[in-house]
């Protein structure tokens, strides 16, 4: 298996940011991006700072799963918001919105067709090759900190261990080694764009998705915690919850595992 250090050279060169990535930390080993950058006696406060690691001892995904991923061969990183007013509104936006980003940059670069699974996952052939945990701080009422944790599974081809979606790589399906730099730098052009979008533009966030993602329409379960739902994915509404359609009702759900029925 190729084990390839990041070059911080030439994934500058292809970075075009004003501010998304242009504080750019590379860590060898870490416990937890996202914990990293959450805790303010870690002194990173400018916003759009990324922080990579090329291995996370304790990676984690939503609901406090565990993210395993070997060492130099994908993508795990966080990017430190400075929200304002209005992004701390559309949180759900920014979930949504990321996602998006990976997928669209993703089928970009490369010929294979992604999916986006509500609410941030993103599959390719219906195997989960991206996942994303917004995370945040707040004092008192306020949001002080906000991190966007991202991982994507790109060089790496065998997956050990169980998992609730199987795991694959944009390797695996592309047949190629794929540059992460190339990769990261395009990403985060388009993720600084996704922001922009969010304050002007919002509803061009939840049409793109919603033409992304096929499940839209099926029928579906939803867990929750201790709970399982059942009916149809009816549509996300313009705050990117899901409408799940059950008998001759609609619930809006916020949070929850998604499988076809």
């Amino acid at each position: 298996m190729d084990n390839t250090t990041f070059e911080i050279q030439k994934f500058d060169i292809k970075l075009e940011t004003s501010k998304i990535g242009r504080n750019f930390v590379l860590a060898d080993e870490i416990e937890s991006t996202n914990s990293y950058l959450l805790d303010k006696e870690n002194k990173i406060d400018t916003h759009g700072t990324v922080l990579l690691a090329e291995k996370q001892t304790q990676g984690r995904g939503r609901f406090n799963r565990e993210w395993n991923s070997a060492h130099g061969q994908n993508l795990t990183f966080s990017i430190f918001i400075k929200p304002s007013a209005q992004l701390t509104n559309k949180l759900n936006l920014l979930n949504l919105g990321t996602s998006l980003v990976v997928s669209q940059t993703i089928d970009n670069l490369f010929q294979v067709k992604t999916e986006l699974k509500w609410p941030n996952d993103v599959l390719i052939n219906k195997k989960k090759v991206s996942g994303i945990l917004l995370e945040s701080v707040s004092t008192g009422n306020v949001i002080s900190r906000l991190v966007v944790g991202i991982g994507i599974n790109v060089n790496q081809t065998t997956f050990p261990g169980e998992y609730n979606i199987p795991p694959t790589s944009i390797k695996f399906e592309y047949g190629q080694q794929i540059e992460r730099e190339k990769l990261l730098a395009e990403l985060l052009n388009n993720f600084e764009e996704m922001l922009k979008k969010i304050e002007d533009e919002p509803d061009s966030i939840i049409k793109e998705w919603r033409r992304n993602c096929r499940m839209i329409g099926e029928k579906i379960s939803i867990s929750q915690l201790d709970k399982i739902r059942y009916g149809i994915f009816e549509d996300i509404d313009d705050e990117g919850f899901l409408l799940l359609k059950s008998e001759d009702r609609i619930e809006k759900i916020s949070f929850g595992d998604v499988s076809v029925s």
